[in-house]
């Protein structure tokens, strides 16, 4: 088994700081507009438990599933497990929101492909992540300097990667989101001097956000069954059948 790409416990830690909250607060108001008109019965959170990102959905059941290296915190409802094998049936969740997930697993691809068997038709999942195209990916990759994020540039999942894993398994892209556009600070004093980036970045650089947020719907053709037509068809043949006589018939009877 390949090893593990970034422990869930570090990246607990590391949104924590003052960076790490910066990302949190854009990463929460994103995910709750995406899961605020999900409905359904069944809702599950995989990774960072102790982060509740289901908390502007209505749905009655909600569970947070998390690896077991992973910060348990106190709330009610969790549920150990790996990300690869999900102990749900399939088609049996409405919405599945991912904090990071794809990031610290081991099988991304796989991953989704779980996510994929255990969702309803129509079911939704919401996705957030490190854009490794971003000025934090862009500094993380250059030799020489410290790294400040808790996953290194290569385990990162770019949206377009995304995209196209969402496309082979049925998945429709409903939304999606760039965001966190100010440079890679360690203190919230350089944060809040860098945040007219974050208008500008959304404007003239709107891919180029350190974070993404991504919602798609699992999408299932449906077979259009054709009633009797059989019937029309046989009840034309009968009309067809009934002719009236050609002229050289009544001339015989005549005779």
């Amino acid at each position: 088994m390949a090893p593990q790409r970034a422990m869930p416990i570090e990246l607990a830690e590391w949104l924590e700081t003052p960076v790490g909250q910066y990302v949190r607060a854009w990463e929460q108001r994103q995910v709750d507009a995406m899961v605020g008109n999900a409905f359904g019965y069944h809702a599950i959170q995989i990774g960072l438990p102790h982060w509740d990102l289901l908390q502007a959905n209505r749905i009655p059941h909600k569970v947070w599933a998390h690896s077991p290296s992973a910060p348990f915190g106190t709330r009610a409802g969790r549920l150990i497990c790996e990300p690869e094998q999900l102990p749900f049936d399939a088609q049996s969740v409405d919405l599945m929101v991912m904090p990071h997930t794809l990031e610290w697993c081991n099988d991304p691809h796989q991953v989704l492909r779980e996510v994929e068997r255990v969702l309803m038709p129509e079911g939704r999942v919401v996705m957030t992540g490190f854009n490794p195209y971003s000025l934090w990916g862009l500094r993380e990759s250059l030799p020489g300097l410290a790294l400040q994020l808790p996953i290194p540039v290569p385990s990162q999942v770019s949206p377009s990667r995304l995209k196209d894993w969402f496309k082979l398994l049925s998945f429709e892209l409903d939304r999606g989101r760039f965001g966190c556009y100010v440079p890679l600070c360690a203190t919230s004093a350089w944060l809040q001097r860098w945040q007219f980036m974050e208008h500008a970045g959304d404007r003239w650089w709107p891919a180029g956000g350190a974070v993404y947020a991504i919602a798609a719907v699992k999408r299932v053709s449906s077979l259009r069954l054709v009633g009797p037509a059989w019937r029309k068809s046989r009840r034309r043949r009968m009309r067809r059948g009934a002719v009236a006589p050609v002229a050289s018939q009544v001339d015989d009877a005549r005779r």
